[in-house]
Protein backbone atom coordinates (compact mmCIF):
# COMPACT_ATOMS: atom_id res chain seq x y z
CA UNK A 1 0.00 0.00 0.00
CA UNK A 2 1.46 3.45 -0.90
CA UNK A 3 2.36 5.65 1.83
CA UNK A 4 -0.05 8.79 2.50
CA UNK A 5 1.41 12.33 2.11
CA UNK A 6 1.01 14.37 5.23
CA UNK A 7 -1.89 16.46 2.86
CA UNK A 8 -3.48 13.08 2.40
CA UNK A 9 -3.49 11.95 5.91
CA UNK A 10 -4.59 15.81 7.35
CA UNK A 11 -8.50 15.70 8.13
CA UNK A 12 -10.28 17.62 6.10
CA UNK A 13 -12.10 21.05 7.51
CA UNK A 14 -15.50 21.30 8.09
CA UNK A 15 -17.15 23.48 6.75
CA UNK A 16 -19.01 24.75 9.86
CA UNK A 17 -15.11 25.33 11.61
CA UNK A 18 -15.13 29.01 11.28
CA UNK A 19 -10.96 28.51 12.51
CA UNK A 20 -10.16 27.04 9.02
CA UNK A 21 -11.21 30.40 6.96
CA UNK A 22 -8.76 31.03 4.15
CA UNK A 23 -5.13 31.71 5.17
CA UNK A 24 -4.65 33.69 2.10
CA UNK A 25 -6.47 36.83 3.86
CA UNK A 26 -4.42 37.01 6.41
CA UNK A 27 -1.52 40.12 6.64
CA UNK A 28 0.70 37.38 8.74
CA UNK A 29 0.34 35.56 5.73
CA UNK A 30 1.45 37.58 3.04
CA UNK A 31 4.53 37.98 1.45
CA UNK A 32 6.57 40.61 2.43
CA UNK A 33 8.26 43.25 -0.45
CA UNK A 34 11.03 44.23 2.32
CA UNK A 35 12.41 41.30 2.14
CA UNK A 36 12.38 39.92 -1.45
CA UNK A 37 15.60 38.06 -2.39
CA UNK A 38 16.23 37.66 0.86
CA UNK A 39 18.42 34.18 -0.15
CA UNK A 40 20.74 36.40 -1.83
CA UNK A 41 21.57 38.93 1.02
CA UNK A 42 24.27 38.85 3.02
CA UNK A 43 24.23 38.26 6.71
CA UNK A 44 24.43 41.63 7.31
CA UNK A 45 21.77 42.67 4.79
CA UNK A 46 19.61 39.76 6.11
CA UNK A 47 20.24 41.22 9.65
CA UNK A 48 19.46 44.94 8.84
CA UNK A 49 16.15 43.33 7.20
CA UNK A 50 14.60 41.81 10.37
CA UNK A 51 15.73 44.96 12.53
CA UNK A 52 14.36 47.64 10.35
CA UNK A 53 10.52 45.27 10.16
CA UNK A 54 11.19 44.47 13.89
CA UNK A 55 11.11 48.35 14.79
CA UNK A 56 7.60 47.77 13.84
CA UNK A 57 6.45 45.59 16.57
CA UNK A 58 6.09 48.27 19.54
CA UNK A 59 4.06 50.88 17.46
CA UNK A 60 1.35 48.14 16.24
CA UNK A 61 1.98 47.27 20.18
CA UNK A 62 0.80 50.82 21.40
CA UNK A 63 -2.06 50.86 19.10
CA UNK A 64 -3.63 47.95 21.46
CA UNK A 65 -2.78 49.65 24.56
CA UNK A 66 -6.90 50.84 25.66
CA UNK A 67 -7.33 46.64 24.86
CA UNK A 68 -4.31 46.04 26.94
CA UNK A 69 -5.20 47.70 29.82
CA UNK A 70 -8.42 46.31 29.68
CA UNK A 71 -7.26 43.00 30.19
CA UNK A 72 -4.71 43.86 32.67
CA UNK A 73 -7.75 44.91 34.89
CA UNK A 74 -9.86 42.09 34.23
CA UNK A 75 -6.86 39.68 34.92
CA UNK A 76 -6.21 41.33 38.36
CA UNK A 77 -9.65 41.41 39.00
CA UNK A 78 -9.51 37.51 38.82
CA UNK A 79 -6.81 36.45 40.68
CA UNK A 80 -8.11 38.80 43.66
CA UNK A 81 -10.90 36.90 43.46
CA UNK A 82 -9.55 33.68 43.75
CA UNK A 83 -10.12 32.74 40.16
CA UNK A 84 -7.25 32.01 37.79
CA UNK A 85 -5.57 33.30 34.44
CA UNK A 86 -5.29 30.63 32.00
CA UNK A 87 -3.68 30.94 28.26
CA UNK A 88 -4.35 28.82 25.64
CA UNK A 89 -2.64 28.47 22.73
CA UNK A 90 -0.49 26.41 19.64
CA UNK A 91 2.87 26.46 17.84
CA UNK A 92 4.54 29.50 18.81
CA UNK A 93 2.10 31.53 20.40
CA UNK A 94 1.28 28.32 22.78
CA UNK A 95 5.07 28.46 23.54
CA UNK A 96 5.15 32.38 24.58
CA UNK A 97 2.08 31.67 26.39
CA UNK A 98 3.88 28.62 28.56
CA UNK A 99 7.11 30.86 29.25
CA UNK A 100 5.20 34.15 30.17
CA UNK A 101 2.90 31.67 32.77
CA UNK A 102 5.83 29.81 33.88
CA UNK A 103 7.60 32.99 34.76
CA UNK A 104 5.02 34.24 37.39
CA UNK A 105 5.36 31.85 39.93
CA UNK A 106 9.53 33.15 40.35
CA UNK A 107 8.87 36.89 39.78
CA UNK A 108 6.07 37.61 42.17
CA UNK A 109 5.63 34.19 44.37
CA UNK A 110 2.59 33.35 43.41
CA UNK A 111 1.33 29.74 43.14
CA UNK A 112 1.83 28.16 39.60
CA UNK A 113 -2.15 27.01 39.72
CA UNK A 114 -2.71 31.16 39.59
CA UNK A 115 -1.77 31.42 36.15
CA UNK A 116 -1.63 28.43 33.53
CA UNK A 117 -1.07 27.66 30.01
CA UNK A 118 -3.12 25.03 27.98
CA UNK A 119 -0.64 24.13 24.80
CA UNK A 120 -2.43 21.85 21.86
CA UNK A 121 -0.51 18.43 21.87
CA UNK A 122 0.47 19.07 25.64
CA UNK A 123 3.52 19.60 27.46
CA UNK A 124 5.25 17.87 24.76
CA UNK A 125 4.72 20.11 21.48
CA UNK A 126 6.97 22.71 23.99
CA UNK A 127 9.74 21.27 22.30
CA UNK A 128 8.34 19.52 19.11
CA UNK A 129 5.52 20.05 16.83
CA UNK A 130 2.08 18.33 16.94
CA UNK A 131 0.34 20.51 13.95
CA UNK A 132 -2.76 18.02 14.17
CA UNK A 133 -3.97 19.04 17.27
CA UNK A 134 -4.38 22.61 16.47
CA UNK A 135 -6.67 21.88 13.66
CA UNK A 136 -9.30 20.33 16.29
CA UNK A 137 -11.74 22.66 18.38
CA UNK A 138 -13.10 19.26 19.92
CA UNK A 139 -9.89 18.89 21.28
CA UNK A 140 -9.34 22.88 22.34
CA UNK A 141 -12.75 22.26 24.28
CA UNK A 142 -12.03 18.81 25.68
CA UNK A 143 -8.53 20.88 27.04
CA UNK A 144 -10.02 23.67 28.74
CA UNK A 145 -13.01 21.56 30.28
CA UNK A 146 -10.09 19.45 32.48
CA UNK A 147 -9.61 23.04 33.89
CA UNK A 148 -13.08 23.29 35.11
CA UNK A 149 -13.39 27.00 33.98
CA UNK A 150 -15.70 29.25 36.10
CA UNK A 151 -16.85 32.92 36.13
CA UNK A 152 -14.26 33.89 38.54
CA UNK A 153 -11.29 33.13 36.02
CA UNK A 154 -10.00 35.12 32.23
CA UNK A 155 -9.15 32.35 29.78
CA UNK A 156 -7.03 34.19 27.13
CA UNK A 157 -6.41 32.64 23.72
CA UNK A 158 -3.00 33.22 21.93
CA UNK A 159 -3.04 33.28 17.94
CA UNK A 160 -1.25 34.38 15.27
CA UNK A 161 -4.02 33.81 12.53
CA UNK A 162 -6.70 34.41 15.02
CA UNK A 163 -7.98 31.55 13.31
CA UNK A 164 -6.41 28.50 14.84
CA UNK A 165 -9.46 26.28 15.59
CA UNK A 166 -7.93 24.72 18.56
CA UNK A 167 -7.41 27.65 20.33
CA UNK A 168 -10.69 29.16 19.04
CA UNK A 169 -12.45 26.08 20.75
CA UNK A 170 -11.25 26.54 24.08
CA UNK A 171 -12.04 30.10 24.24
CA UNK A 172 -15.58 29.30 22.79
CA UNK A 173 -16.10 26.73 25.44
CA UNK A 174 -14.68 29.28 28.52
CA UNK A 175 -16.87 31.83 27.33
CA UNK A 176 -19.53 29.41 27.56
CA UNK A 177 -18.81 28.17 30.92
CA UNK A 178 -19.14 31.63 32.38
CA UNK A 179 -15.00 32.74 32.34
CA UNK A 180 -13.91 36.11 31.21
CA UNK A 181 -12.38 35.90 27.86
CA UNK A 182 -9.59 37.50 25.75
CA UNK A 183 -7.93 36.95 22.37
CA UNK A 184 -3.97 38.17 21.13
CA UNK A 185 -3.54 38.01 17.93
CA UNK A 186 -2.03 39.92 14.96
CA UNK A 187 -5.21 39.60 11.81
CA UNK A 188 -8.30 42.03 12.60
CA UNK A 189 -11.49 40.46 12.19
CA UNK A 190 -10.95 36.70 13.05
CA UNK A 191 -13.33 33.70 14.85
CA UNK A 192 -10.99 34.12 17.97
CA UNK A 193 -11.97 37.84 18.11
CA UNK A 194 -15.45 36.50 17.50
CA UNK A 195 -15.19 34.07 20.25
CA UNK A 196 -13.52 36.60 22.73
CA UNK A 197 -14.93 39.21 25.25
CA UNK A 198 -11.98 41.46 25.04
CA UNK A 199 -9.25 41.33 21.75
CA UNK A 200 -5.78 43.16 21.60
CA UNK A 201 -5.02 43.00 17.95
CA UNK A 202 -1.49 43.76 17.09
CA UNK A 203 -0.98 43.82 13.23
CA UNK A 204 2.19 43.60 12.39
CA UNK A 205 1.83 42.98 9.15
CA UNK A 206 3.84 40.43 6.36
CA UNK A 207 6.97 38.66 8.34
CA UNK A 208 10.12 38.50 6.58
CA UNK A 209 9.92 35.27 6.20
CA UNK A 210 6.41 34.81 4.86
CA UNK A 211 4.05 33.66 6.97
CA UNK A 212 6.78 32.66 10.10
CA UNK A 213 5.05 33.86 12.64
CA UNK A 214 7.56 33.20 15.21
CA UNK A 215 9.24 36.46 14.65
CA UNK A 216 7.30 40.00 14.55
CA UNK A 217 4.02 38.20 15.00
CA UNK A 218 4.97 36.32 18.85
CA UNK A 219 7.69 39.48 19.58
CA UNK A 220 4.43 41.12 19.76
CA UNK A 221 2.37 38.25 21.65
CA UNK A 222 5.67 38.15 23.86
CA UNK A 223 5.26 42.17 24.59
CA UNK A 224 1.44 42.25 25.24
CA UNK A 225 1.81 39.29 27.85
CA UNK A 226 4.29 40.82 29.91
CA UNK A 227 2.35 43.44 29.63
CA UNK A 228 -1.04 41.70 30.92
CA UNK A 229 0.95 39.73 33.70
CA UNK A 230 3.59 42.77 34.76
CA UNK A 231 0.31 44.68 34.88
CA UNK A 232 -1.88 42.99 36.83
CA UNK A 233 0.38 41.81 39.57
CA UNK A 234 1.21 45.03 39.97
CA UNK A 235 -2.45 46.57 39.97
CA UNK A 236 -2.65 43.23 42.92
CA UNK A 237 0.72 45.19 44.90
CA UNK A 238 2.52 42.96 44.28
CA UNK A 239 5.14 45.43 43.05
CA UNK A 240 6.20 48.44 45.26
CA UNK A 241 7.12 51.61 43.47
CA UNK A 242 8.66 49.85 40.12
CA UNK A 243 10.40 46.90 42.88
CA UNK A 244 10.15 43.05 42.71
CA UNK A 245 8.74 42.95 46.78
CA UNK A 246 7.22 39.61 45.86
CA UNK A 247 10.44 38.04 44.71
CA UNK A 248 10.58 34.43 45.27
CA UNK A 249 13.87 34.04 46.87
CA UNK A 250 14.73 30.57 45.45
CA UNK A 251 18.48 31.19 44.31
CA UNK A 252 21.59 32.98 45.18
CA UNK A 253 20.53 35.88 42.43
CA UNK A 254 17.20 36.35 43.61
CA UNK A 255 18.67 36.65 47.38
CA UNK A 256 20.63 38.96 46.13
CA UNK A 257 17.76 41.15 44.56
CA UNK A 258 15.37 40.61 47.75
CA UNK A 259 18.16 42.03 49.56
CA UNK A 260 18.82 44.62 47.29
CA UNK A 261 15.05 45.43 47.25
CA UNK A 262 14.73 45.61 50.86
CA UNK A 263 17.82 48.09 50.71
CA UNK A 264 15.96 50.21 48.53
CA UNK A 265 12.59 50.24 49.56
CA UNK A 266 13.56 51.08 53.29
CA UNK A 267 17.09 53.07 52.71
CA UNK A 268 18.56 50.66 55.26
CA UNK A 269 21.69 49.23 54.99
CA UNK A 270 23.16 45.75 53.88
CA UNK A 271 23.24 43.97 57.57
CA UNK A 272 19.74 45.58 58.60
CA UNK A 273 18.18 43.95 55.56
CA UNK A 274 19.60 40.67 56.27
CA UNK A 275 18.92 40.88 59.90
CA UNK A 276 15.22 41.94 58.97
CA UNK A 277 14.79 39.37 56.20
CA UNK A 278 15.40 36.45 58.66
CA UNK A 279 13.16 37.50 61.02
CA UNK A 280 10.19 37.92 58.51
CA UNK A 281 10.85 34.28 57.49
CA UNK A 282 12.86 35.28 54.29
CA UNK A 283 9.44 37.30 53.08
CA UNK A 284 10.31 40.28 51.31
CA UNK A 285 6.37 41.90 51.74
CA UNK A 286 6.77 40.80 55.37
CA UNK A 287 10.01 42.66 55.88
CA UNK A 288 9.19 45.60 53.87
CA UNK A 289 5.81 46.07 56.23
CA UNK A 290 8.07 45.39 59.37
CA UNK A 291 10.37 48.45 58.55
CA UNK A 292 8.23 50.69 56.47
CA UNK A 293 4.93 50.57 59.19
CA UNK A 294 7.20 49.83 62.22
CA UNK A 295 5.17 47.02 63.22
CA UNK A 296 6.44 43.14 64.13
CA UNK A 297 6.20 40.21 61.83
CA UNK A 298 3.06 38.88 63.92
CA UNK A 299 1.56 42.40 62.68
CA UNK A 300 3.13 42.47 59.34
CA UNK A 301 1.38 39.34 58.39
CA UNK A 302 -2.18 40.08 59.44
CA UNK A 303 -1.97 43.42 57.46
CA UNK A 304 -1.16 41.66 54.08
CA UNK A 305 -3.62 39.04 54.86
CA UNK A 306 -5.94 41.77 54.97
CA UNK A 307 -4.50 43.20 51.90
CA UNK A 308 -4.70 40.48 50.15
CA UNK A 309 -0.89 40.73 49.21
CA UNK A 310 -1.02 44.40 48.40
CA UNK A 311 2.28 46.03 50.15
CA UNK A 312 1.38 49.48 49.91
CA UNK A 313 -1.70 48.74 51.54
CA UNK A 314 -0.58 47.04 54.30
CA UNK A 315 2.16 49.73 55.04
CA UNK A 316 -0.84 52.42 55.56
CA UNK A 317 -3.31 50.05 57.74
CA UNK A 318 -5.56 53.01 57.59
CA UNK A 319 -6.70 52.48 53.85
CA UNK A 320 -7.76 48.99 54.46
CA UNK A 321 -10.64 50.42 56.31
CA UNK A 322 -12.12 52.72 54.09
Amino acid sequence: MATLTMLEQAPTPKPANRGAANYNDLTTETANAASEGLDTKSALEIARIINHEDAKIAAAVKKALPEIAIVIDTVARSLRDGGRLIYVGAGSSGRIASLDASECPPTYSTSPSQVQYIMAGGPKALASASDVNEDSPEIGQRDIARRRPTRKDIVIGVSASGRTPYVVGAVEYARARGAKTAAITCNLNTPLSDAADTTVITEVGAEVLSGSTRMKSASAQKMVLNMITTGAMTRLGYVYDNLMVNVHMKNAKLVERGIRVLMKVCDIDRETAIRTIKSAGKSIPIAVVMLKANVDKMEAVRRLTKSDGNVRLAIDDSRLEL
